[in-house]
């Protein structure tokens, strides 16, 4: 029995074309998204995410291969649902499928994080979003929203790393990416006006002076999600066309 690759944020931007990549490659895909995808589930909040799980559940009874946290909002949405969203729902989906991948050949799960967590931020939002008060963090970022998107994506870069050695452990590899700016439906507004390019090039600047496209992340993902080598734990893997090296260029 081939198990399925379960995919969220699957119906847009870099969810949609690793969800595709993957097929491509043969592989069985279950995407997730609050529509337009295998399973509608809104992972911005409680009951969603137990509906994401039940309907996983349900689609692979034999269990999953392995699980893309894909989805991901940025403003103009509201700094609350930023957090419960990129931080709450990516590791609701992680923790809530991880037993799902008992018994996987080769079991595997990635994030999706940001370059933006090189940005300020704001240490209150990651504080509570780490020891899982959503609460308290949906309040923070509404007070503070110009720092709730890199925020949540730092606190899910820590969670991560603190997780990655129990995971690997009980056989799963679990790591990240840190996608630059990526032409989809989130940054094409800004990519299109001469005042957006401006805004991002000063947010995000680039060695190699164009966006990414999201299929050229989607073949970083689905490596990660189908590799084979045991040595890949914890690691955040920055595909930001530079950004990374520009702005910490004493970095080892």
């Amino acid at each position: 029995m081939i198990r399925p690759i379960v995919v969220t944020g699957a119906a847009s931007g870099i969810g949609a074309a690793t969800a595709a990549a993957l097929r491509a490659n043969g592989q069985t895909v279950i995407g997730v998204d609050r529509w337009g995808s295998d399973i509608d589930a809104d992972l911005g909040s409680p009951d969603g995410r137990s509906t994401m799980y039940d309907a996983v559940a349900s689609a692979a009874p034999g269990g999953i291969a392995a699980i893309l946290a894909g989805a991901g909002v940025s403003p103009p949405t509201d700094a609350a649902t930023i957090v419960s969203v990129n931080y709450f729902g990516a590791v609701a989906t992680l923790e809530r499928l991880r037993p799902l991948l008992a018994g996987a050949e080769h079991p595997r799960a990635v994030l999706i994080a940001s370059s933006a967590i090189l940005n300020v931020v704001h240490h209150d939002i990651i504080a509570a979003c780490l020891r899982g008060d959503e609460g308290v963090a949906r309040e923070i970022a509404r007070q503070r929203p110009e720092n709730a998107y890199a925020s949540s994506k730092r606190a899910l870069a820590h969670w991560m790393r603190a997780e990655a050695a129990g995971w690997a452990r009980s056989g799963t590899l679990l790591n990240g990416v840190a996608p630059g700016v990526i032409r989809t439906a989130m940054t094409i507004p800004l990519l299109e006006t001469s005042e957006g390019r401006e805004r991002l090039t000063k947010a995000v600047p680039s060695a190699i002076g164009r966006a990414g496209e999201a299929a050229e992340m989607a073949e970083l993902i689905a490596f990660l999600l189908t590799m084979r080598s045991g040595l890949m734990v914890g690691q955040m893997l920055f595909a930001d066309g530079g950004t990374d090296v520009i702005l910490r260029p004493n970095m080892p």
